[in-house]
């Protein structure tokens, strides 16, 4: 029983999320309460209390450090104290003269990657401030409670937080300004670190994750290898437009980490780009990048760097326009110093633009939440053909070609796969899953359908229009495609089948599309049930009843729990623990029709018939004679006999019924059909104006759930 209240209490909070998300909840404007933390209502009481903030949910202890190197007895923790600003420094401020570059210097956390998408984000004050608003201060109204703005995986989340910081020896252990007494930033750090579950779930990462949760834009990546030849454009409309740009040094092997180049470049490190300028020299346009380490210590020696003599060559005005900007950590070099020397740019789009072409105009976005479950949802990659069909399924409808003068003829589209809370998990001891997806184009015969799940016939017998570059083991793939006008289904799945996961699936498309999730609606086609009274069953039947049901001739729960499983002993090609004193009360009371808690010998007639029904389809489709059907062969039992149910009602029947090994025993399979004719025929019912609704006073309610 506590697992069907788990079952139940999780569906109930998934459809909460459903209505939230129709009200707008989740906008930047109607940020998600992240744990329900209000920072008003939390603010207000403080202060009329006269206490300082505790953040009981991220509390100051080992845990909120980390889970290995930064866990509890770990030798880096030694001496950890968790500390208010006012208690570090004298004159504690959170923002000094703007947020700006310097305010971020990496500490003891490898982190840098977070730290170069904080340092972007400080070039656009209006993004700025939506993650970190307006109105925080270490003096007016200050009471220990401080938040910010993340979009966290399709909906923006106000995470708040106590200003406690960990400090070792005197100074902050993670983030810190160059200043010494400006707190933003690491606050920010920590509202991060929260909304991932520990300090140390944030080491490593790509700059594209921090990009994309504190705009909710959209990443591109480019092969520095391989650019495309208007790259430096791109770089300047991108930096025009105040899209945040990282870049990076691949390492070859573990031991290149961090390892600084002879030019002091440092390899797997993240940085952040924050400019790029034309300048003459020598009477020659060179191109320049700015590029800022989140170290603030090691810098880039060649050509264009600080000190180096390319300076004194060029117009003194633009030589102390550009260069009065120059911070600890930040340096210029030639674009092609630049291409050569890293190996990968990431581009978030905040609108987003479409950034390779010379005008400005927005993408049409759409934004899908789904998951992944064994058994059910999650059917691996293309490789696995027995399984792929089971994946989330959405459908792009590409009406209109790009503008002619764009180049290549056809229609744009960025698909973008996100795997959700996976840093989260990193505690125990999971990590990022291999994700990707494919594209194909509809067939004829579903064209303009909707509510068609596409099945594994159709896969075994068509090839992908296309597809992720690859599959990776990343948070997000994304890829940018033309393709021509036409109905698409997007297919995204784990590389291997049975991985369970949560996505977000995002389609961009330069010209107007319309884009819906394919999946079949929940439907049932029984046929009619016919009445039979007692004189029309047949003799034998009325022989074995009377010999069943005793002198009450009436079926209790225990007795047909004892029926049944005498039967089903005699059939040994099932594998089955027997029917189960629960199972057989939910028989009873769905069959029972004169309320009185047992089975007549019509009403038992008419069970005995489904069983026998259900049977047949059992065995059809136990495709490998185990004497069980797999959770994948379930979906299709279940059309056979008559349900086509949505994904969603996949993913609860197999949580409910199925075995740890994702097999259903007869007796599940049973108790599942059963009980799923006997709702739909309810439904049925009860939609006396067959417009698909129904309305429930809470004794109706209570009866059709608790005793169904």
């Amino acid at each position: 029983m506590i697992q069907e209240e788990i079952f139940t209490s999780g569906v109930a909070v998934q459809v909460q999320k459903e209505r939230d998300r129709e009200l707008g909840i989740g906008s930047n404007e109607k940020a998600v309460k992240y744990l329900g933390q209000d920072y008003d209502l939390i603010k207000m009481e403080c202060q009329q209390n006269g206490v300082l903030f505790k953040d009981e949910s991220f509390p100051t202890a080992p845990s909120s450090l980390g889970f290995k190197e930064l866990g509890p007895g770990s030798p880096k923790i030694h001496g950890v104290q968790w500390k208010r600003p006012t208690e570090i420094t004298p004159n504690p401020q959170f923002i000094v003269d703007g947020a700006t570059r310097t305010d971020i210097c990496q500490g003891a956390l490898g982190d840098c990657w977070l730290l170069a998408a904080i340092a972007s984000l400080t070039l656009n004050e209006k993004i700025l401030h939506r993650v970190v608003p307006h109105g925080q201060s270490f003096q007016q109204g200050y009471c220990g409670v401080f938040h910010f703005q993340l979009w966290q995986f399709g909906e923006w989340c106000d995470v708040v937080i106590d200003d406690l910081l960990p400090v070792k020896d005197g100074k902050l252990l993670f983030v810190h300004s160059a200043a010494g007494n400006e707190y933003w930033s690491a606050l920010l750090e920590k509202a991060y670190a929260k909304a991932n579950g520990s300090y140390e779930a944030l080491s490593g990462g790509s700059t594209s994750e921090g990009f994309e949760d504190f705009t909710g834009g959209v990443t591109e990546w480019f092969d520095l290898k391989k650019p495309p030849s208007d790259l430096f454009l791109i770089i300047k409309k991108a930096l025009e437009r105040g899209s945040l740009l990282g870049c990076s040094i691949d390492i070859t092997s573990q031991f290149d980490m961090e390892s600084v180049t002879f030019k002091k470049l440092v390899k797997g490190h993240a940085y952040s780009l924050t400019g790029a300028k034309e300048v003459n020299h020598r009477g020659q346009m060179v191109k320049l990048i700015r590029v800022r380490n989140p170290w603030g210590e090691v810098e880039w020696t060649g050509p264009w760097s600080d000190n180096s003599r390319e300076w004194n060559e060029v117009d003194p005005s633009f030589r102390d326009q550009v260069r009065i900007q120059m911070e600890d950590g930040e340096f210029w070099m030639s674009f092609q110093d630049f291409t050569r020397e890293f190996t990968r740019l990431e581009i978030c789009n905040l609108t987003p633009d479409a950034l390779k072409d010379a005008r400005i105009r927005n993408w049409n976005t759409s934004l899908y939440s789904g998951s992944w479950r064994k058994g059910s949802t999650a059917g691996g990659c293309r490789n696995f053909p027995a399984t792929f069909w089971i994946n989330p399924q959405f459908k792009v409808r590409l009406n209109e070609i790009d503008d002619q003068n764009q180049g290549e003829k056809g229609c744009s589209l960025l698909v973008a796969l996100m795997q959700k809370d996976r840093r989260k998990q990193r505690r125990l001891g999971q990590d990022m899953e291999t994700i990707g997806y494919a594209i194909y184009e509809v067939p004829r015969e579903c064209l303009g359908q909707s509510g068609v799940h596409l099945k594994k016939d159709f896969f075994l017998t068509h090839a992908s229009q296309a597809r992720s570059e690859q599959f990776i083991n990343l948070r997000e793939v994304s890829t940018r495609f033309k393709l021509p006008q036409g109905e698409y289904i997007v297919v995204p799945s784990t590389f291997e089948p049975n991985k369970d996961g949560d996505f977000v699936i995002r389609v961009f498309t330069e010209k107007q599309a319309d884009t819906e999730e394919l999946d079949d609606e929940n439907t049932a086609n029984l046929p009619d049930e016919k009445e039979l009274s007692e004189m029309e069953l047949d003799e034998g039947f009325k022989s074995l009843f009377s010999q069943l049901a005793g002198p009450d001739r009436q079926i209790s729960a225990p007795e047909l729990k004892t029926i049944l499983n005498r039967i089903i002993a005699k059939h040994k090609d099932l594998r089955t623990d027997g029917f189960c004193l629960d199972s057989c009360r939910t028989m009873v009371n769905l069959m029972d029709k004169d309320g009185n808690g047992k089975l007549g010998m019509v009403e038992f007639n008419a069970l005995w018939c489904k069983i026998r029904h259900y049977l047949g389809v059992f065995r059809k489709y136990d495709l490998d004679k185990s004497g069980t059907i797999s959770a994948y062969e379930m979906r299709l039992a279940l059309e056979n006999a008559g349900f086509k149910l949505s994904n969603r009602m996949h993913q609860l029947i197999i949580t409910r019924y199925a075995e740890t090994d994702l097999d259903l025993n007869f007796d599940s399979f049973v108790c599942c059909l059963i009980r799923l004719e006997m709702v739909f025929r309810a439904f049925k019912a009860l939609d006396t104006d067959k417009d698909g609704i129904v309305e429930f006073n809470l004794f109706q309610w209570l009866s059709l759930t608790m005793f169904a």
